[in-house]
């Protein structure tokens, strides 16, 4: 995905009346104005193309848009945190051991990688851990040369008297995660504010950038892991709330 049609669709989520769910909206003069002044129609044709968004024709030949599920997935930096808090856990763990020899490091540094962006924590480096099914798992996996017979799936229950709170604090770095929080909200903190009824077009673009690298990093370490196991204090629902009013906040000061 090219940054520019990254950035568009970011900003196409904000015209939303919650970020939390698409609306129609029609892309009049000024969403071109603030977003891209030229190449819209060619760039709004490539997004339907790729299914990113989607649009119908209301009374008047007015075109009217609004992203697909797929599109604002992409505009979200690939997670719907309502949905991920959302998801039913049955109270099982699932982990994976792996054994990869020294010799092949690198295909063991892919190994580790692909378990984190699949939403894994590891309690050792050799042993992750999830809430969710493990039946994609191996097709997943797949694509990468270790050896099948060195990886082992199990499914349970802890036997040693530890807790799911003591599983989740040992197999996800929440300090870490809770550091990504805070700094989103000192960006938050620093939007740029309506002059004479109009924000800096430059100074918002500025601040954008700097709003979606804050938020990628948060999905890059947290793993949004269902309500139930959410640790004490953990700042991501809040900032979540936060954020999907402040974006269509500003969406609607442009629009």
């Amino acid at each position: 995905m090219k940054p520019a049609t990254e950035e568009f669709l970011y900003f196409l989520v904000w015209t939303a009346e919650l970020l939390l769910r698409p609306s129609w909206r029609a892309l009049d003069n000024s969403f071109e104005t603030w977003a891209y002044r030229q190449g819209l129609s060619r760039r709004l044709r490539e997004l339907e193309r790729l299914k990113l968004i989607e649009s119908r024709v209301r009374k008047g030949e007015e075109r009217i848009y609004r992203l697909t599920t797929i599109g604002r997935r992409v505009a979200l930096a690939g997670v719907d945190p309502t949905q991920r808090w959302a998801r039913h856990w049955d109270g099982h763990w699932r982990l994976v051991f792996f054994d990869v020899p020294e010799t092949k490091n690198h295909e063991r540094v892919r190994l580790r990688r692909a378990l984190r962006a699949l939403g894994f924590g590891y309690l050792q480096n050799s042993v992750w851990l999830s809430p969710d099914p493990l039946e994609n798992v191996r097709s997943q996996l797949a694509g990468l040369k270790t050896d099948v017979e060195s990886l082992t799936l199990f499914e349970g229950r802890p036997c040693g008297g530890e807790s799911d709170r003591d599983l989740v604090a040992g197999a996800w770095d929440f300090e870490t995660i809770d550091g990504c929080y805070v700094l989103w909200e000192r960006v938050a903190d620093a939007v740029p504010t309506l002059v004479a009824g109009q924000i800096d077009p430059a100074a918002l673009r500025a601040w954008a950038t700097r709003e979606r690298i804050a938020w990628r990093s948060i999905v890059a370490h947290d793993p949004f892991l269902p309500i139930a196991l959410l640790p004490a204090g953990y700042r991501g629902r809040h900032a979540w709330e936060r954020r999907a009013h402040l974006l269509n906040a500003l969406g609607k000061a442009l629009g």
